[in-house]
């Protein structure tokens, strides 16, 4: 019966349970299956704790040891109990404001978690808000408070889904987590201006992922409703780039002006960058960059070209477009995947635009390659299913091609490789990409992963999550 039901478990969830238990997490159904769970061990109890079922009762002689071992099965890791104790001490003082600043892959929203399930206990009846841009990290912030409450909640209570299609009748919400959609919640506004006064009168925290957005001015505004209301509405910023651009440091500075700024960073004794402890510690892949150079045989950009790069925050359309249909650039491309598939079992591409994405995913299944395609107009069930696919437990490689839609709230630990094959101007962008493939083994990933980065002369682009983590440390 056990194996029956280890075997049922989703892939997200074994790779987590063989990570609690040690295992080999690259392949988590053999290697719980092969593991000895003894009656009365640590391993069992990791194992029922995990699943929401008691644990069988020692004998009750046995039942006066000296010392007995509990185990946390929604627990926190040194590094995420002090970056929580941080932010919440932050958070009791004026201005209530703060950016939680972690990199990719080391339990931003696990620690935010925590933090949430701490004011529902200590503020009943509040609502807690979390808002977020896009259906994929809504659906995912959801999903962890479900998991998460289960262990550390003190009554029932509802999540509330605000994106997409759903809306709902806030006369009845007084009590509970809300996840919203930036976009949903704006539109709301707009149709019904008290709508979100209504709201802040019942909220005592709002939590925005991807924070480095929050200025943008449709996301401002929601946000300023939100928490200017009430003097003590909690404000909290969750992101691994503290800032939105790599060489605007107005931009930057507006934004850690916005949370008066108050950052909380992971700060390791003896180590200058907390990325390096967290790769010594295995929270994240050790990254190998790899550099495919390319230089175009077609035309030089024009000095206009060069100008207009200069000037503009990311790399335009147009020359994404010339670079998507570059034959020679392509087969470079498609050259680098195909080794990286005979070492790699998941391997994700950031293509230059949607129809690249598609190009280089049909191009890989006619050299049989198991590919698909992922872009902003793909249907969302669609969507859903391709990312199914991409996180089964087959060891049979698979490319998942995509443009646009899983630099966040993507989540598959077995993702050992990625090919950006987009330049960018942005740092977060960057920063993003690489840390889909960069999680480490004790978070369920990988020991090392590959990162290939398609290098363009003329165009600008970086080498190192390290850059990604410390760009932005003088404007706070």
């Amino acid at each position: 019966m056990r194996q029956q039901l280890l075997d049922l478990l989703p892939i997200a969830d074994a790779t987590e349970v063989a990570g609690l238990l040690r295992l080999d997490t690259k392949r988590p159904y053999e290697s719980l299956r092969a593991a000895n769970f003894k009656r009365g061990s640590k391993a069992e109890k990791i194992l029922f704790t995990y699943l929401g079922v008691d644990t069988p009762q020692p004998p009750e002689e046995t039942s006066a040891l000296p010392m007995v071992e509990s185990f946390a099965a929604y627990g926190l890791f040194s590094h995420q109990r002090d970056a929580c104790k941080q932010s919440q001490n932050r958070l009791r003082m004026n201005p209530h404001r703060v950016l939680l600043h972690m990199p990719t892959g080391s339990g931003k929203t696990r620690t935010a978690m925590h933090i949430i399930a701490s004011e529902l206990r200590q503020q009943e009846p509040t609502l807690v808000i979390w808002l977020a841009y896009s259906e994929e990290l809504c659906e995912q912030a959801a999903s962890e408070f479900e998991k998460a409450w289960h262990y550390l909640g003190d009554r029932e209570l509802k999540t509330y889904r605000m994106w997409g299609s759903r809306d709902l009748d806030i006369n009845d919400v007084r009590d509970g987590f809300m996840v919203a959609g930036l976009a949903k919640t704006f539109e709301l506004m707009k149709r019904d201006p008290d709508f979100l006064a209504r709201m802040a009168d019942r909220v005592s925290l709002v939590i925005i992922d991807e924070a480095h957005q929050a200025i943008a001015q449709t996301y401002r505004l929601v946000l300023e409703v939100l928490c200017d209301r009430n003097e003590e509405t909690k404000l909290l910023g969750l992101t691994a780039t503290p800032g939105r651009t790599w060489n605007d440091p107005d931009a930057d500075r507006e934004l850690a002006n916005f949370f008066n700024r108050q950052k909380v960073t992971l700060s390791v004794r003896g180590y200058d960058s907390p990325v390096d402890y967290l790769i010594d510690e295995k929270y994240l892949a050790r990254p190998v960059f790899q550099p495919l150079f390319y230089d175009s045989n077609q035309r030089e950009l024009s000095a206009s070209e060069i100008q207009r790069l200069a000037n503009t925050l990311d790399i335009p359309d147009d020359i994404l477009e010339r670079l998507a249909v570059d034959d020679q650039r392509n087969l470079a491309i498609i050259s680098a995947i195909e080794g990286l598939v005979q070492k790699h079992s998941r391997v994700i591409v950031f293509a230059a635009t949607v129809g690249h994405a598609r190009m280089l995913a049909a191009v890989l299944r006619a050299r049989g390659i198991l590919a698909n395609s992922i872009t902003s107009g793909t249907a969302s069930a669609e969507r859903s299913r391709i990312i199914a696919e991409f996180r089964d437990r087959s060891d049979e490689p698979y490319v998942l091609c995509n443009y646009g839609v899983l630099t966040t709230g993507f989540d598959a630990p077995r993702t050992s490789a990625a090919v950006i094959a987009r330049p960018t101007k942005s740092l977060v962008l960057y920063s993003q990409m690489v840390g889909r493939a960069t999680r480490g083994t004790r978070a369920g990933g990988n020991e090392v992963a590959t990162i290939v980065t398609v290098v363009d002369q003329n165009l600008p682009g970086f080498g190192a999550m390290e850059d990604a983590f410390m760009n932005w440390e003088d404007v706070w």
